[in-house]
């Protein structure tokens, strides 16, 4: 892992938060490149949420076997289970948009098995330190 790509963040407002927002991205990929700045922004926008960037070369061990087609593709998970799994158009208002009917409807659950597996590999690695909040 590339110590620029994962840099946390020193404090959070809501540490006990269990929402996520996961950038499944990879360093050569342009547009990836340019999404980071609007992912540092939103996660100082939203501090309730975890913004991890995921490069799924880097971390091609968590990103398993699941297959990102589309570059940004974006992961969000809370408690409950994977909320969203899919390619966004890299523009700060799309994602901003969601995020901000995410705290007051969440969206419902998806029932794939591979997106659930995907959030657990995520989860553990980010528990034994593999991956970082984004720096905001």
């Amino acid at each position: 892992m590339s110590p620029q790509a994962c840099s946390p963040v020193p404090a959070t407002p809501d540490a006990d938060s269990d929402a996520w927002v996961v950038c499944l991205c990879a360093q050569w990929c342009g547009t990836c490149r340019d999404y980071r700045a609007v992912i540092d922004t939103l996660a100082r926008q939203f501090p309730w949420a975890r913004f991890v960037w995921l490069d799924i070369e880097d971390e091609a061990d968590v990103a398993g076997d699941y297959d990102v087609e589309t570059f940004p593709t974006l992961l969000l998970a809370d408690a409950a289970g994977v909320r969203f799994l899919g390619a966004l158009l890299p523009q700060a208002t799309v994602l901003e948009r969601m995020l901000q009917r995410w705290q007051d409807d969440p969206p419902p659950l998806l029932r794939d098995a591979s997106a659930m597996a995907l959030m657990a590999r995520i989860r553990q690695a980010y528990a034994v330190g593999g991956l970082s909040r984004v720096f905001a």
